[in-house]
């Protein structure tokens, strides 16, 4: 793929990518991505697993789809992610090769080579998107920061030991600590 610079890509040089290389894209400017470490693969399963179930136990309808799953989140030619979970409740935005526009809940695991991304970059993104939640999740911090911006709420940070409540859903609680990671 020839490198353009600046704010010129599209989703066709994501979709160029050679096999096995991820990057995303966004408001056009492109960031490779890196290989997961195990710890954060380990929590990516974890929390998907929890959530899952929580869906499971109450009949719920939404999805839980763990990366590398393509979120076209502005549903333009310029915008393309790869959050680490979403949890997609409608339906009709979701189909075999990604989500067309913003999923309810994203949550990213911080890498070190991800940490402007997710803290700075994303945050900006999932709410002008309409993403209803957003965790960032700091196995290094053990820190877990939750944007609720569906209740117009600001960031709050707890600590991995905390009970942290998920705002979409009415009783899921997440005690990071408890999880075998």
């Amino acid at each position: 793929m020839t490198m353009k610079g600046g704010k010129g890509y599209t989703i066709a040089d994501i979709e160029a990518l050679p096999e096995g290389e991820r990057a995303e894209l966004i408001d056009g400017e492109l960031f490779r991505m890196d290989a997961p470490t195990r710890t954060h693969q380990e929590l990516l399963m974890e929390i998907s697993f929890e959530i899952k179930s929580h869906i499971k136990r109450n009949n719920g309808k939404c999805r839980v789809i763990p990366a590398p799953f393509a979120v076209y989140i502005k549903k333009d030619k310029r915008n393309y992610v790869e959050p680490d979970i979403i949890v997609a409740c409608d339906q009709d935005r979701l189909e075999e090769k990604g989500c067309h526009g913003a999923p309810d809940w994203a949550i990213e695991i911080v890498s070190p080579s991800s940490i402007k991304m997710d803290y700075e970059r994303k945050v900006k993104l999932y709410r002008e998107a309409g993403v209803r939640e957003y965790w960032i999740v700091d196995a290094q911090k053990e820190r877990v920061t939750v944007y609720d911006f569906g209740h117009g709420k600001e960031a709050t940070a707890y600590a991995f030991t905390d009970r942290i409540k998920a705002g979409i859903f009415e009783e899921l609680y997440l005690n990071l600590s408890e999880m075998d990671f």
